[in-house]
């Protein structure tokens, strides 16, 4: 567990990788502070890849322990980067930024609210979890309004009783409300966390850190 981080200089840090329990990926020539960081405080591998040729991995990548789902315009060279540490959904269409449209962890996958129903339905036979397509505090992309790990799942700091309970009746973990970064609802953009450690923005601040810790379960 540690406090906050930038990424040479950006605190929006949840959009330029993505982490999972064993791994985090992120684009080759991010700066060594923060993938040593990562691979310490989260305990986790690093797997260095761009994503079709961009350096956003946390808007082109979602999935669980279970797959992968990657933009459909991956490009083959980074698909076989990723196949050697799990089995990959392509997000095609329109709606194919995956790490933004999908917020997953190993006990569900909450997906845009205007997802098309089958593609709805493939994501949750992929990651063997249940699906529910909804907005947090009105947002619709919920994989950069909500951040989940397999101990809690932290959302918009608007999300309303209506976005939550559609949440709590297909999963049985805590899910709090907060904000990254001085006040930013978009909380996926600017925290990386799994079920052993986290880093935050660096301009989170100690209130923001301290509702992280608590709906992740970090609370000593």
């Amino acid at each position: 567990m540690t406090g906050t981080i930038d990424l040479a200089g950006d605190p929006n840090i949840g959009v330029y990788a993505r982490v999972f329990e064993d791994m985090a990926i992120v684009y080759p020539g991010a700066p060594e502070a923060f993938t040593a960081t990562l691979a310490r405080e989260l305990d986790l591998e690093i797997v260095s890849t761009f994503i079709q040729g961009s350096s956003i991995i946390g808007s082109l990548v979602a999935g669980n322990s279970r797959g992968l789902i990657v933009s459909g315009l991956a490009a083959d060279e980074e698909l076989a980067v990723l196949s050697e540490y799990r089995d990959i959904f392509l997000l095609e269409g329109p709606m194919n930024a995956a790490g933004n449209v999908i917020l997953a962890n190993d006990y569900v996958a909450a997906v845009h609210p205007e997802m098309p129903l089958d593609v709805a339905e493939e994501i949750g036979s992929f990651l063997g979890v249940p699906v529910v397509r909804l907005t947090l505090g009105g947002i619709k992309t919920v994989g950069m309004a909500g951040f989940a790990t397999n101990k809690g799942i932290l959302v918009h700091q608007r999300a309303n009783d209506t976005e939550i309970a559609s949440l709590e009746r297909v999963v049985d973990l805590p899910i709090g409300l907060g904000s990254v970064n001085m006040g930013s609802g978009l909380v996926g953009t600017g925290l990386l966390a799994n079920s052993r450690g986290y880093v935050a923005g660096s301009v989170t601040t100690g209130f923001e850190l301290g509702r992280i810790e608590e709906v992740f379960g970090f609370l000593e």
